[in-house]
């Protein structure tokens, strides 16, 4: 169950999804679901690593939950709704097909977003920024291979958790957090990126590739990270007025399930308190 009833369903201008990495187990597929269920938009920009051709290379996993990821977006491209697709590093085999379309969706190498309100935004995943993707793939393939142990153990982390009724939590979002030479990483990212937006005369960036959400202001420039569907479960939407906004959609999830548990547990509440008033009346 959504936290949003279908009559209370958003419609933005524009949809930003990156790093669902379909192929992995990590991927929360279900959950992504769930929210393109929820969520309308005039638009739809996927800025890369939308499934993971490393990890599908080394052994192969589709469930069918990915296959509806698909299906669901394909069914709003058909519906009229325009769909770009920017590649990653991890599904960079699509950097072949830039300026192709299929289905209803445009494979771009980069993508300039007008917002509503004039402000213009380079889109691009990011990867190109990093250093070690860049330099060193071999390392960036074994930071994978970690990342991939990491989310092993986060994933019977949370089965524990949920038998002990509690929500979904990501344990390498934490560490990412918590570990100081990562944060230093990401704030080196977010600068870089910046840069490039400023010295292309753009208001902003947005990006994806860190797995790190973000709409902060950066200098002169805004920068938007997008986060991932493997740890956050996030999303960057433009408003009708062109305000961006980043949702938590995880977060939305739990809140909503307690909201739903609370309530039941106060039916439940006034379910005993009438039998009680019954039982204590006296027989006519």
């Amino acid at each position: 169950m959504t936290p949003d009833a279908p009559s209370r369903r958003p419609r933005y201008r524009t949809l930003f999804l990156s790093d669902i990495h379909l192929g992995t187990r990590g991927c929360q597929a279900d959950m992504l679901l769930d929210f393109l269920r929820s969520h309308d938009a005039d638009k739809i920009v996927l800025v890369g690593d939308i499934f993971d051709g490393w990890r599908l290379r080394r052994g192969w996993h589709w469930p069918q939950s990915h296959n509806n990821v698909i299906e669901a977006l394909l069914a709003k491209a058909h519906a009229g709704v325009p769909i770009v697709y920017i590649p990653g590093n991890h599904d960079e085999i699509m950097r072949s097909y830039v300026g192709t379309h299929f289905g209803g969706i445009e494979v771009k190498i980069t993508h300039e977003h007008l917002t509503a309100d004039g402000r213009r935004f380079l889109v691009t995943h990011g990867d190109q920024y990093d250093v070690v993707v860049l330099n060193a793939k071999w390392l960036a393939h074994l930071g994978d291979r970690a990342y991939k142990f990491v989310l092993g153990a986060n994933t019977w982390l949370n089965r524990v958790r949920r038998l002990w009724g509690g929500q979904y939590w990501s344990l390498s979002n934490w560490a990412k957090q918590t570990v100081k030479r990562a944060v230093n990483f990401i704030g080196e990212y977010e600068s870089v990126l910046a840069d490039e937006a400023a010295r292309g005369g753009y208001d902003g960036i947005i990006c994806g590739h860190i797995h790190k959400a973000e709409l902060t202001q950066v200098g002169d420039v805004e920068y938007v990270n997008c986060g991932d569907w493997v740890e956050s479960c996030t999303a960057i939407v433009e408003l009708p007025d062109g305000t961006l906004k980043l949702i938590d959609w995880a977060r939305k999830t739990r809140q909503a399930n307690h909201r739903r548990k609370l309530k039941a547990k106060a039916s439940e509440r006034g379910a005993l308190s009438h039998d009680k008033t019954q039982d204590s009346e006296p027989a006519a």
